[in-house]
């Protein structure tokens, strides 16, 4: 029997831990301890563990474990973050950073999304003999998923090598070969104050704001219009425009107004085409107003991911679950490893209706059906 804490203890030790990751320096936190608690638990069934720094921030790190020999050929990769996203406590009926059983659940934050899908992982491998893997078994664990995912923007073929890979993100135990992408664009109109009683007093950054939105909503329209698939519950791009602040007073000349949006795109729409197009749409609908534009995006678009729904990795996943597998509207790091040539499924225990909420939890009855189904997809992927 291979010495390694039990379920509930990895668990409850991952869930003390705090690793909020965020754009807003106020609320992030490193990811290290986690990462040396995973390490330390790798290392202890033969992995070969290496911690890379993430660049940009020097308190984030990436975990790459492999069980195997250079010689052997690739397998199997799962991966997951090791970041939550920040929390309201007042919102919690129980110490979110304390693994809590109740009502056949376990809360706690992170507990769907997703620190369970690594004592999981560790609890497959007590069910194979694997010594007798004869393919490459890699763990990743990766920073700053939930904001701007340069964990996994950092990754490469090189360090990471696999076929296969299967990302434990809270899917309800049902398949995912697909998702949408997204971009987050902000940006600020500067224009001039002036006396509400004569326009010619000012240039209003609102009324330019109005323009922008205006032309941006036709853009979303034609959009929509030429991307259509209803595999997808929404079956089109969406925009969303979820933040606008400007101006101080009704009797003012609005010289301010900053917008916040996100575009939701289609697998097979170009994120690099479409931000370059969504910037152009912008400053066309400026022209000749004499407002300053000023882009202040802080997070890079994330693709969206497809695999073949006659890939090994989907079908089997098909067969082990009892699910077809579907299409998803948020995003995950699939896209990422999909770029570095592996086939790549999403496919975990928890909730996605639960994540990032006060009260997040993990149903008891998913964590042993993932544990077998897990166990099996490492046998096929890595053994004989």
């Amino acid at each position: 029997m291979i010495k390694t804490p039990d379920f509930e203890s990895c668990f409850a030790d991952l869930i003390a831990i705090p690793s909020v990751s965020s754009i807003d320096p106020a609320h992030d936190q490193s990811n290290q301890q986690v990462i040396d608690a995973l390490a330390n638990w790798f290392h202890g069934l033969g992995f070969a563990c290496e911690i890379v720094a993430v660049s940009q921030n020097p308190d984030k790190f990436n975990l790459i474990a492999t069980l195997g020999s250079v010689e052997q050929r690739s397998g199997l990769v799962l991966s997951g973050h090791t970041d939550t996203v920040p929390f309201d406590e007042s919102g919690w009926d129980t110490d979110p950073f304390k693994l809590t059983s109740k009502d056949e659940n376990y809360y706690g934050l992170g507990t769907a999304d997703m620190k369970s899908f690594f004592p999981i992982i560790l609890e497959a491998l007590k069910r194979i003999e694997i010594a007798k893997l004869q393919k490459r078994l890699t763990i990743v664990a990766t920073a700053d998923e939930e904001s701007t995912m340069n964990g996994a923007r950092i990754l490469t073929r090189e360090s990471v090598k696999g076929d296969y890979c299967i990302i434990g993100e809270p899917t309800g135990l049902n398949p995912i070969h697909s998702h949408k992408g997204i971009i987050i664009e902000s940006f600020k109109l500067t224009g001039r104050s002036g006396h509400s009683s004569n326009p010619a007093f000012g240039n209003s950054a609102m009324e330019g704001m109005h323009m922008v939105m205006t032309s941006l909503m036709q853009w979303r329209t034609e959009l929509q219009a030429s991307f259509y698939d209803d595999s997808f519950k929404v079956p089109v791009p969406t925009m969303n425009f979820g933040r606008i602040h400007g101006g101080d007073s009704p009797n003012r000349i609005c010289a301010e107004c900053e917008l916040s949006l996100d575009l939701r795109v289609m697998p097979g729409m170009d994120t690099t085409e479409l931000q370059k197009s969504l910037k152009e749409r912008i400053q066309d609908a400026l022209d000749n107003t004499g407002l300053k534009l000023d882009f202040t995006s802080k997070v890079l678009p994330v693709p969206p991911m497809h695999t073949d729904m006659h890939s090994e990795i989907v079908k089997h996943s098909e067969t082990l679950t009892g699910h077809h597998s579907a299409c998803v509207t948020y995003c995950t790091e699939g896209p990422f490893f999909n770029d570095m040539g592996m086939e790549t499924v999403i496919l975990g225990p928890g909730d996605i209706d639960v994540a990032h909420q006060p009260n997040e939890y993990l149903q008891q009855e998913r964590i042993e059906p993932m544990i077998d189904v897990l166990s099996k997809l490492i046998m096929q992927f890595c053994g004989k």
